[in-house]
């Protein structure tokens, strides 16, 4: 943990945009230099012009390949985009409109000139998907999420409105720096002034009744603090509080490009994780003065919720809090709708499940894999213990194929003016239940070599019978859920588990660990856990 965690940035922190905008224009990747490709992680292209890995050139090449996929796929409807406030989604919005104009490609960009939400993207996707068109819809988003202000993000939609899944963004990878290494020769380009408007804010605001009790939320009277966190959220809000007439006050309305209004990370870093009590500390501050405080990270996928009881809430606990609320509360959802988690979420959520008697859909890491079950409504929440999730409406149809952290936010109202319990004393109630387990994520260092081995890892290599004096019951590779690679491996045990990954840009591996039994069994936890990795990749 950094000294200076939690604290207001100072000017020597912040970012110099206009050498990262030049940057971006200026530096030429090589692809021959593995951190200068075209790399897609779970949500998109990201990395810093500074560094030569988020550059003009990217954005052309990558915006040229989704045209060709998409050619190939024969979307042929109009290609819905939005931005951030990154500094680096101004240049590469820009550059993905003169490509996209030039190869013939409908676009419809947002009608207010305002930043777009991930959320209310995939929301835009879904609706005119499912408004009986002749062709299919699909979008980009030009954002890093969270990432500091250095960065910036490309990711690609297809029409079923969520996160492109892997053999899609392997293709277009592979194009895109098939594209750069060939002097970007196959690529066509031209002035963008050819493209359509769509109102995003009010297709997604005016919906809101439809899967939110905005009545009982308005006719309860609790103040909402909403802090955008200088993200793409900072216009939806005050929407939302005009639409429905709510006590809600936008604590922060301000936008800039170097998040100088931020407090720092756990490392030292501006980041708009809605997550982290370092970078929400500002946001807690604000407790006292309302019932409810929500934040959103610069894309508004992800959620923080803050209560003057609990201050900010741990992810896993409010997903937790949510499901139970959830499918406890409508009725129109169906009776055999699954409850989706990521495997590294807590099992807290199995044990809610278990009670509420509903079938759980475990799947590995990334929103993607609940894209099926939330369009046919055989999943009807998803979540992931990284604070992103999104759920059916009223009548079990849906609402996004992505994270929607705005979502998330409307419901912690809606708990507290429905139950009149705050999220946190409802988990207090949860915890006296079910059991108050103890939860963390540390790294481990790797090489790169053995972070492929885990990457790779069968669960049966695992030669281990105990965990912290518990028999081991299950080693798995696959997820329950839908029997996807995990991508590494989860080892379970009846009152605590572990699950390790490797980062996909650091040379460390990830473990997640949680028990039942209390902080020092999960210490204990993550000891063992670490052994037991480096003996099954030595």
């Amino acid at each position: 943990m950094n000294e200076r965690a939690g604290t207001a940035a100072l000017e020597s922190d912040l970012v110099d945009v206009e050498a990262l905008v030049k940057a971006y224009y200026d530096l030429k990747p090589d692809v021959t230099v593995p951190g200068q490709r075209v790399a897609f992680g779970t949500s998109g292209h990201r990395g810093s012009s500074l560094n030569t890995a988020f550059n003009e050139d990217h954005i052309i090449a990558t915006t040229q390949a989704i045209v060709e996929f998409r050619a190939m796929q024969g979307i042929t409807g109009p290609l819905f985009i939005g931005t951030d406030p990154h500094a680096l989604s101004a240049p590469a919005y820009t550059t993905a409109l003169e490509v996209l104009v030039a190869n013939g490609v409908r676009v419809l960009v947002d009608e207010f000139d305002d930043y777009v939400p991930t959320p209310a993207l995939s929301h835009a996707i879904l609706a005119y998907n499912r408004a009986g068109n002749n062709d299919e819809a699909d979008g980009i988003v030009v954002t890093p999420s969270h990432n500091p202000p250095s960065d910036g993000g490309f990711k690609y939609n297809p029409p079923h409105g969520g996160p492109a899944d892997s053999d899609a963004t392997s293709w277009i990878a592979a194009r895109a720096n098939e594209l750069i290494a060939a002097g970007l020769n196959d690529v066509k380009k031209s002035e963008p002034n050819a493209v359509e408007t769509y109102d995003f804010r009010g297709g997604y605001v005016n919906d809101l009744e439809n899967i939110i009790d905005m009545a009982a939320i308005k006719a309860s009277g609790i103040r909402i603090g909403a802090d955008p966190l200088g993200g793409a959220s900072v216009g939806y809000w005050g929407a939302i509080r005009d639409r429905y007439e709510l006590n809600l006050t936008v604590i922060n309305p301000h936008v800039d490009p170097t998040w100088r209004f931020m407090t720092l990370d756990w490392d030292g870093k501006i980041r708009m994780d809605p997550s982290s009590p370092s970078v929400m500390a500002s946001v807690a501050a604000h407790k006292d003065e309302f019932d409810i405080v929500t934040g959103n990270d610069a894309d508004a996928d992800r959620h923080g919720i803050v209560t003057p009881d609990g201050g900010l809430m741990n992810p896993n606990h409010f997903l937790a809090v949510a499901i139970d609320y959830l499918y406890s509360h409508r009725e129109g959802w169906r009776a055999d709708a699954a409850i989706g988690k990521t495997l590294v979420s807590s099992t807290m959520i199995d044990r809610v499940a278990g009670f509420l008697g509903r079938d759980l859909w475990e799947v590995p890491v990334g929103f993607k894999w609940f894209v099926p079950g939330l369009i046919d409504g055989s999943v009807a929440f998803g979540g992931e213990e990284s604070a992103g999730a999104s759920f059916v409406r009223f009548d079990g149809t849906v609402w996004t194929t992505d994270k929607d952290g705005i979502l998330l936010a409307l419901l912690a109202s809606e708990i507290l003016a429905v139950t009149g319990k705050t999220p946190s004393q409802r988990y207090a109630e949860l915890a006296e239940h079910f059991g108050d387990p103890a939860y963390a994520r540390v790294d481990a260092a790797a090489t790169p070599a053995q972070k492929a081995q885990l990457s790779k890892l069968d669960g049966a290599a695992i030669t281990a019978t105990e965990l912290a004096g518990e028999k081991i019951i299950a080693k798995m590779s696959h997820a329950p859920g839908n029997g996807a690679a995990i991508g590494g491996v989860k080892v379970v045990t009846e009152n605590a588990w572990f699950a390790a990954r490797p980062s996909g840009t650091e040379d460390v591996y990830k473990i997640y660990a949680e028990s039942f039994t209390g902080p020092e069994h999960l210490k204990q936890v993550q000891i063992e856990a670490k052994a037991i990795v480096d003996g099954a990749i030595a």
